[in-house]
């Protein structure tokens, strides 16, 4: 169910050994975009922090009623307000617009993996049988999308692959929380770049690491 304080996702190793999420490694990264946004919301007089967290909440909500339809469960939205539940419903409305054009069959949904080779975890949306091709789907909300988000489905592959799941395409669909913010689909063709950056990125936060325990 969906909830304003739904728990963090602990990933492990076999042994024991607790790793980053793909979210967490992709935090090495600077986002210049956000300073930006955030610097033209201050300009208008709005507080980015409230902003961003009202935002979340209407993204989160989307994201989990989309997931739970695909598991035929019912979303808890009490945690959430009527103009929160009512974009969200906007972002499922354009999902649903988009699937009517697409033959899918889930095969995952809202499935936690673990690299023992790279040591990372992660949780990806959906991976599916979309119009006869096995495909990992991740869904954003927002106004756009951004270089980490491909880098993030990329590493979403390999997970899959390394735990034995074929994949031959991946697709990122930005579901805009009203008509302002559009829809976009995005068709990964080269996830290897992406692994590539990620991994390099996995590289620099296990050296953070190392060098924080060293202070």
């Amino acid at each position: 169910m969906a909830s304003k304080t739904k728990a963090h996702i602990v990933y492990k190793l076999e042994d024991g050994t607790k790793v980053p999420g793909v979210t967490t490694v992709l935090g090495v990264l600077n986002k210049p975009a956000l300073v930006i946004w955030a610097n033209r919301l201050g300009l208008q007089g709005i507080d980015s922090s409230k902003y961003t967290d009202e935002m979340a909440q209407i993204g989160t909500l989307a994201h989990q009623m989309i997931l739970d339809y695909f598991k035929k469960a019912e979303t808890d939205t009490s945690d959430y307000s009527k103009n929160q539940i009512d974009l969200a419903e906007n972002c499922l409305l354009s999902f649903w617009e988009w699937e009517k054009k697409h033959e899918i069959e889930v095969i995952l949904a809202e499935q936690a993996f673990v690299s023992e080779l790279y040591g990372f975890g992660g949780t990806l949306d959906c991976f599916c049988k979309l119009d006869g091709e096995l495909t990992l789907v991740d869904f954003k909300t927002g106004k756009a999308l951004y270089p980490e988000h491909e880098y993030q489905v990329a590493a979403y592959c390999h997970l899959l692959q390394e735990n034995d799941y074929k994949v031959d395409g991946v697709r990122i669909l930005r579901i805009g929380r009203d008509e302002t913010e559009g829809f976009d689909e995005r068709v990964i063709y080269d996830a290897q770049i992406g692994w590539t950056i990620f991994r390099h990125c996995l590289g620099i936060y296990e050296l953070q690491k190392k060098n924080g325990r060293g202070k």
